[in-house]
């Protein structure tokens, strides 16, 4: 059942945010990936969300005041990584690099590397720019540097639950963020990928990376790109499906805060303790046949000290709305 937790209108607009009144949905999915379920009762207070992700131009503004530089632009600490041979190792980040041909879909290393000199200010390669950019959201920002610039703008980034009931306009239930069809009518409603991934792309443009803010239509609650263009970093730690399922079906869980950092480490690499982080939102590089993360119940583990080509973020505000 579809129904809306509270009305779709227009809501008010302060800085270049929008308020979303509080109340309950049904978050997460049944119909997609593992890590979605169970669905749950979710309800979370009132805030204020930015309508778009923090851009380049905003963050630009951000390093102007502050002086400050991101995890891509420094050498890697030898504090994260303890045991590590970090000689030699250039400040850098993960850059998307379209395939030449068919790779394998579960190997990464097919269309990741990762690319001394690449940062946000050099977001395509190290001998790029920012300039044309300056509307598109920024990237190469690791967990760290999306916290620091929240707590400069007076602001603080989004709980799994806040991102996804903004995500969902008001509505319960959808798979997408504008209904139960991808591209209805044929309508591309966000910048995903189109094509054969990491292949081809059949974009009219060719352009297989980020898009001005601005692109593609604002959900109900008037938030733009809230599905694809770039992941973004949400505050909660990880936790696989099991560790997310409450204790309480048959009601409302009130501001659910995900994890521990305990939790979030990847069974997978035991040697490495780093915490994940939750993103939401898929991006540009999410596509039919891979990765279909472009929807509000999508979720995504990220190690913290992560920074790539195709992630940004958002910040919320929780003072008193109107």
């Amino acid at each position: 059942m579809k129904a809306a937790s509270r009305p779709a209108a227009s809501v008010p607009s302060l800085d270049g945010m929008r308020f979303i009144e509080g109340g309950s949905f049904t978050m997460g999915s049944d119909r997609f990936y593992p890590e979605e379920q169970p669905l749950r009762r979710v309800k979370v207070d009132s805030f204020w969300i930015d309508e778009t992700p923090v851009t380049n131009r905003a963050f630009a503004e951000f390093g102007a005041a502050t002086g400050y530089r991101t995890l891509a632009e420094l050498p890697p600490d030898p504090k994260l990584y303890p045991g590590a041979d970090l000689e030699g190792v250039e400040p850098g980040s993960l850059l998307f690099q379209k395939a030449d041909g068919l790779v394998p879909l579960d190997d990464p290393s097919g269309w990741w590397a990762f690319v001394p000199g690449v940062d946000w200010r050099h977001p395509t390669g190290p001998d790029s720019s920012i300039e044309g950019m300056e509307d598109h959201p920024v990237v190469h920002v690791a967990y760290s540097d999306a916290e620091a610039y929240a707590k400069w703008a007076g602001k603080s980034l989004p709980t799994e639950a806040e991102w996804e009931y903004a995500a969902r306009g008001g509505v319960d239930g959808q798979d997408y963020a504008w209904g139960d069809e991808l591209a209805p009518d044929g309508a591309i409603l966000a910048n995903y990928w189109l094509g054969l991934f990491p292949v081809s792309t059949t974009k009219a443009d060719g352009n297989y990376r980020t898009t001005p803010v601005g692109s593609f239509p604002a959900n109900s609650y008037g938030l733009i790109d809230m599905i694809g263009n770039v992941w973004e970093w949400t505050r909660d730690w990880y936790a696989a499906p099991q560790a997310a399922k409450t204790k309480s079906p048959c009601c409302a869980i009130t501001n659910p805060r995900g994890a521990t950092l305990a939790q979030s480490y990847d069974d997978a690499t035991p040697g490495a303790r780093i915490g994940r982080k939750v993103m939401k939102g898929g991006s540009h590089l999410c596509a039919v046949n891979y990765c279909q993360r472009y929807r509000p119940a999508a979720r995504h583990p990220q190690h913290v000290d992560s920074a790539t080509s195709h992630i940004g973020f958002r910040c919320v505000s929780r003072r008193k709305g109107e």
